[in-house]
């Protein structure tokens, strides 16, 4: 008898791992696991490791990465470009991987293999993974610029691992920290005389959009008796005002522009509640791409549900821990709404201490002085003044100056926000105390810079050193 059931027990045992392992062997194979409640649970019994802040949302959209199930390391260079290729030239990348196939650099790839983006920054390792939420060695510099030629002097003490102290030097983006930038705006005060953002332009420049529909919207006001929404969808009078007050009505952009789609499977037909980025992206193309780029939208660019605040590994307010992020859940429906976009759709959600500490700020102080008409447009600073900063972006009608939405492109790190948004209305200087200052940022910058970053102070001796050799050199 006690034979009998050990073969049984054997028997459950091996048709229990059989299905185990067909179980995740489909989660591992299937490309639509990710998006199967059932399946996805296997991938996330797969992951080696947590991965980090860029990539904890699309974790279980393996192929992302990693191509199919066992491509090796060119798939995941090629992945990393196609994500990130795009921002790193537009930053002017100062490292790109051709910069290594220049034989006079053939060296620098015995010490490190700079060609492949996984070199440092590799995944699925929280014990190497840094406050800014990437994986990088700590000696990474150190490996090609630790030489007698390659260290300037006034380095020669400086430990080898403080390279990117803030305020000091980006691997990829150091336009705003160049010796020469630098120099240029050395002797800038802390408050410009000028201090005033950039403004949109995208009232001006539909006219000049190839892509705008201008025969089915002609660009003139619409009254609420012209709006076009077939019988039986027509909306309340509350919903009337609301789109009667935005841009889109004065523009001309009639009910059927949202609630039509002009491509797709759904072309022509009236779509009672429009996905927000389908629906958004026919004439918001660039702010779109900007989402979907960011933390806010990379779930939705990767075909996976939309990401909701609950899921954030930042602190965040727990009654909205189940709410979709769209372009609606920020702008509003048929409000659409800028202002409060640009502050309560933030605070709406996020609950850290920076978040929290802002309405308290001078900045938040200008910014009501602005929306109360008592100051001019572009001299109060909103949270996505900095988080979502309007930049002059190339776009298919010309370059104009566009609202990036994707909120990374200024924040990882911070230093990137010095010429998008701090001088505007700072000198360069104060802007590089200030991001370098963590107790500063935490109190959203109450009060003044706590500590100097000497890297203008440096960039000034060592041209005040080189004058002094040219002076004593001269015949």
């Amino acid at each position: 008898m006690a034979r009998k059931t050990r073969r049984v027990l054997w028997i459950y045992w091996g048709l229990l791992s059989v299905t185990m392992a067909a179980y995740l062997t489909t989660g591992m194979l299937d490309k639509s696991a990710a998006h199967s409640p059932l399946l996805a649970t296997a991938r996330a019994m797969l992951v080696p490791g947590q991965t980090t802040h860029g990539h904890y949302q699309i974790e279980l959209a393996c192929e992302s990465c990693h191509g199919n199930a066992f491509e090796g390391r060119e798939a995941i260079q090629q992945a990393c470009v196609q994500c990130h290729g795009a921002e790193l030239k537009d930053a002017d990348d100062k490292h790109p991987a051709s910069k290594f196939d220049d034989p006079r650099n053939a060296d620098r790839l015995e010490k490190l293999d700079a060609q492949s983006c996984a070199t440092c920054h590799v995944e699925h390792r929280p014990d190497i993974t840094l406050a800014m939420g990437v994986t990088k060695p700590a000696d990474v510099c150190f490996q090609c610029h630790s030489g007698k030629d390659e260290m300037p002097p006034d380095h020669r003490d400086f430990k080898f691992d403080g390279c990117t102290a803030a305020g000091c030097h980006n691997y990829h983006d150091n336009r705003a920290l160049y010796e020469d930038f630098l120099l240029k705006h050395s002797h800038e005060a802390r408050m410009l005389e000028k201090a005033l953002l950039p403004q949109r332009e995208l009232g001006a420049a539909v006219k000049e959009m190839a892509s705008y529909p201008a025969a089915q919207y002609p660009l003139q006001p619409l009254s609420s008796g012209q709006q076009d929404a077939p019988p039986g969808k027509t909306a309340s009078a509350a919903l009337h005002t609301d789109w009667q007050a935005t841009a889109h009505a004065q523009a001309g952009v009639n009910c059927s522009g949202c609630h039509v789609p002009r491509q797709g499977a759904d072309s022509g037909k009236w779509i009672e509640r429009p996905k927000g980025t389908q629906s958004c992206a026919g004439c918001h193309v660039e702010e779109t791409s900007g989402f979907q780029a960011g933390k806010h939208g990379m779930r939705l660019a990767q075909g996976l549900s939309a990401m909701t605040p609950g899921v954030a590994r930042q602190p965040m307010k727990t009654d909205v821990a189940h709410r979709e992020l769209g372009c609606t859940s920020c702008h509003g429906a048929h409000r659409f709404e800028t202002k409060t976009a640009a502050v309560e759709s933030c605070l709406g959600c996020h609950n850290d201490r920076h978040s929290l500490a802002y309405k308290q700020s001078p900045h938040y102080a200008m910014w009501q002085r602005e929306a109360a008409g008592l100051a001019p447009a572009g001299s109060g600073v909103s949270c996505a003044s900095c988080h979502m900063p309007r930049v002059k972006m190339p776009t298919a009608d010309g370059a104009r100056i566009v609202v990036q939405h994707n909120q990374n492109d200024t924040l990882r790190p911070n230093e990137k926000m010095i010429r998008a948004t701090c001088m505007a209305c700072h000198g360069l200087g104060f802007s590089i105390d200030a991001l370098a200052d963590t107790r500063l940022v935490t109190g959203n910058f109450r009060g003044m810079p706590s500590r100097h970053v000497v890297s203008i102070d440096m960039a000034i001796a060592r041209k005040e050193e080189k004058q002094r050799e040219r002076a004593l050199g001269s015949p």
